[in-house]
């Protein structure tokens, strides 16, 4: 392998260009020691200096993609796999396990999240050609039904990252941020019982702790590449959270819009309770006559059972005037009947379950506390590897 990596010193000349345009001059051969996954090499490369920039410029580790890097490719694209999967130390500990190869817990950690970094890079650099429409979406001609999913959900954080932030804790203080996460998935068919499929491996994943405009163009971008402009129907799902339909009306107008069936029966469930009390079998018996209604759809006559109620306490009243407004707002998303009876999922499990396998099982471990700028890193590289993109990351990072 040192043979081999040293048979071409990378000289190109007396002079190159640098990043910036100057001419670099040919300094000397300096050598490296590299990690790779066979072994540590050391390998001389030519090394030239650009006056005006102050810096060296060596094409041979450009070449190599080894640039302010002491790990191959191959190196680094391990450590990334299991420093998207796991804490960054028991993936030290997998690392030279399982390969033999010692690196320390502060460097899986910091190429992790430069990876992360850079499939961000290659994403932003997509999806302006997508909304260009330089690159056409992927996947067959026409998609019968193409579903986007959104959901939020916490991240721990560091201090410094909630200054300033009110939470909900009993002392007002902030201690985590919220991540916004989207999915896309398509479906074909109907089972033999008219229940919705969801197409195998259909299911991409983006997301990041950002405000929901900016997340709005990136469910859009990730959209538009899955086949939104040939999709015969667009369905947006989420729970009654106003940022989800406000995105759904920007950037899906005209797609069916559902929340999800579960958060609406939770809203019906969590009213009984109030109203009649912890495990009461009048409680029990409103809920599932309240339940009976909306999974037909029957909001209107819903809302006129809710309205018959007269609680006494005035927190009763606040709470049932809630839900009302909540079900008379979303009336239109909650018609389960006519979308189950056209073949429609009427829930939004997919983004739920994304949430704890994208983001909770990697990122909300015990004692976890990240930097924002951390926790998006890592946020980014699991949503390659979980839409089942890694592989063509390092395709193009290898022609980048």
């Amino acid at each position: 392998m040192e043979k081999l990596l040293n048979a071409e010193l990378g000289y190109r000349g007396a002079k190159v260009g640098c990043p910036k345009g100057h001419q670099a001059k040919f300094i000397q051969y300096r050598s490296k020691q590299l990690v790779t996954v066979l072994s540590d090499v050391s390998i001389e490369r030519a090394y030239y200096y650009c006056a005006k920039c102050g810096s060296g410029v060596i094409p041979k580790d450009e070449e190599l993609d080894i640039t302010g890097t002491s790990f191959s490719p191959g190196v680094r694209r391990m450590m990334g796999r299991v420093g998207g999967k796991e804490p960054f130390d028991e993936g030290r500990r997998d690392l030279e396990e399982l390969a033999g190869i010692a690196v320390n817990t502060k460097e899986v950690e910091r190429t992790s999240e430069a990876i992360g970094d850079r499939i961000e890079r290659l994403c932003e650099q997509e999806r302006e050609l997508i909304k260009s429409g330089k690159v056409m979406p992927m996947g067959a001609p026409t998609t019968p039904i193409l579903y986007v999913a959104m959901d939020a959900t916490s991240v721990p954080v560091v201090p410094r990252e909630v200054e300033g932030r009110r939470g909900k804790g009993e002392d007002g203080k902030a201690k985590s941020r919220e991540a916004k996460l989207g999915c896309v998935f398509t479906q074909t068919d109907v089972d033999e019982k008219g229940r919705p499929v969801r197409d195998a491996d259909s299911t991409t994943y983006v997301g990041a702790i950002e405000t929901a405009s900016e997340f709005g163009w990136r469910i859009y971008a990730e959209a538009l590449r899955r086949g939104l402009a040939r999709a015969l129907r667009v369905v947006v799902l989420g729970d009654g959270a106003p940022w989800i339909w406000a995105l759904a009306a920007l950037h899906f107008p005209g797609a069916i819009q559902i929340v999800d069936l579960f958060h609406a029966l939770e809203h019906l469930s969590k009213l009984a309770k109030l109203l009649y009390g912890q495990g009461s079998k009048k409680g029990k018996r409103m809920t599932e006559m309240w339940s009976a209604k909306l999974k037909e759809g029957d909001v209107e006559s819903l809302i006129t059972s809710l309205k018959r109620l007269r609680p006494l306490e005035v927190t009763a009243c606040d709470a049932v005037a809630r839900e009302i407004e909540y079900f008379l707002t979303n009336a239109e998303r909650m018609r389960y009947g006519d979308f189950r009876r056209a073949g429609l999922f009427v829930g939004s499990g997919v983004v739920e379950a994304g949430c704890k396998t994208v983001i909770g099982h990697r990122l909300k471990q015990s004692g976890m506390h990240w930097t924002v700028r951390g926790a998006n890193s890592i946020i980014w590289l699991r949503c390659c590897q979980m839409s089942g993109r890694w592989e063509e990351y390092w395709e193009a990072s290898a022609i980048a």
